[in-house]
């Protein structure tokens, strides 16, 4: 398995200490976060997008390319991308701009939103946003694979002879689909042969395990080949310590107190609610990683025995103090990510992935790195290059 650090950067009180941080002070966390977990082995970041409600979100390819800048290895994600309020050019070229600063360790993941206070802050009606993800996403496959595109659509003006600028750095990024309590995404993605993102972050398993299946029926009806159905999934909120009581008793009031926030009405998308109120349910059922480091590689190895997944996102308790974030994330990968990785191996970003080598090695495609290593030692041998 492939391993994820994920933050959409919610902004809030601690629910129990009423600490708060500044605006300045949350956004250098994400970027510190990120450079933390590659040095710890993470194989990919991800900034997730919102425009409404508790979050500092809304410029994510500002902080995805500052991460770029600070990062050499680690893919560059999100989580998600709202395409659905987008617009399929700027995305293109943005995320572009982003993949050639990283040297194409770029990989979208796109979803139309949970978030329903957005849609009308751009123009989009409310059970319009399935239709205008669908069209935005086949805009955009079209704008990185074309050049001189002629499209008319519902969502956005025309365009005529248009070619996107920059180009992506080696062919159009890959692109996930997020999935968290509907069938369109999964059934999409399927279509267009495309991995999916299973949010699996305040519902039961089962739930998830639905969508999922779903996805690789349609990706298999759809002609593609079902050993490149890669799923990733997410995770609630995270609290690592030595034992499981220890981490109940420290994170449980917490944990309730941001249930029963989130939970109120205005703050979630109706049905999208938690549905684990008390610590103990969520830690037993619930798609919460609180535990020791034992306990909570069990529970991903749960998860895989349900989902069959390759790549694994993770959250940190952001609402504590960052040293004791970073901390987790240090045992987290000492601790926990060795013994998921041996016992759920996957094809995920390795030689046998279609994209398993477009990213590149500190900064460069492994080819272009060969390349240049060779053409260097024919100047130095005085041979013509």
């Amino acid at each position: 398995m492939r391993f994820q650090i994920l933050d959409i950067i919610p902004h809030q009180k601690n629910p129990v200490t009423g600490r708060e941080i500044n605006v300045d002070e949350r956004l250098s966390q994400a970027l510190i976060s990120a450079r933390y977990a590659e040095e710890f082995g993470f194989d990919a970041v991800a900034i997730g997008e919102r425009h409404a409600g508790h979050f500092i979100s809304s410029g994510i390819t500002v902080l995805l390319g500052a991460i770029a800048a600070t990062t050499n290895r680690v893919r560059i994600q999100t989580g998600v991308t709202v395409l659905s309020v987008l617009d399929p050019l700027r995305v293109a070229e943005d995320y572009a701009t982003l993949d050639q600063l990283s040297r194409g360790r770029v990989e979208l993941t796109i979803g139309k939103g949970n978030e329903l206070r957005q849609l009308p802050m751009f123009g989009i009606e409310p059970g319009k946003q399935w239709d205008a993800l669908a069209e935005k996403y086949a805009l955009l496959r079209r704008l990185w694979r074309e050049e001189s595109v002629t499209w008319s659509g519902r969502f956005r003006p025309p365009l005529a002879e248009v070619t996107s600028l920059p180009r992506p750095y080696a062919g159009a990024p890959r692109v996930w689909h997020g999935s968290a309590t509907t069938e369109t995404s999964a059934l999409l993605a399927g279509r267009w042969g495309d991995p999916l993102f299973s949010a699996n972050a305040i519902q039961p398993r089962d739930n998830y395990t639905r969508l999922i299946d779903i996805y690789r029926q349609a990706y298999v009806e759809h002609g593609h080949d079902p050993r490149f159905a890669y799923v990733g999934a997410g995770a609630g909120f995270l609290y690592l310590a030595d034992t499981t009581q220890e981490a109940k008793a420290a994170f449980g009031e917490t944990y309730e107190r941001m249930v029963a926030f989130f939970n109120q009405p205005g703050n979630h998308t109706p049905g999208n609610e938690f549905t684990f109120g008390t610590i103990e349910d969520a830690i037993d059922l619930g798609p919460v990683l609180v535990g020791s480091p034992r306990q909570i590689a069990e529970k991903l190895l749960w998860w895989h025995d349900a989902f069959g997944h390759d790549l694994q996102s993770f959250s940190l308790p952001t609402v504590l103090p960052h040293e004791q974030q970073l901390e987790m994330l240090g045992r987290l990968a000492s601790e926990v990510l060795p013994v998921v990785r041996a016992a759920a191996p996957t094809t995920l970003w390795t030689a046998e992935d279609p994209y398993g080598a477009r990213p590149a090695v500190h900064g460069r495609a492994v080819s272009d790195a060969a390349a240049e290593v060779e053409k260097a030692g024919r100047h130095e041998m005085g041979r013509p290059s």
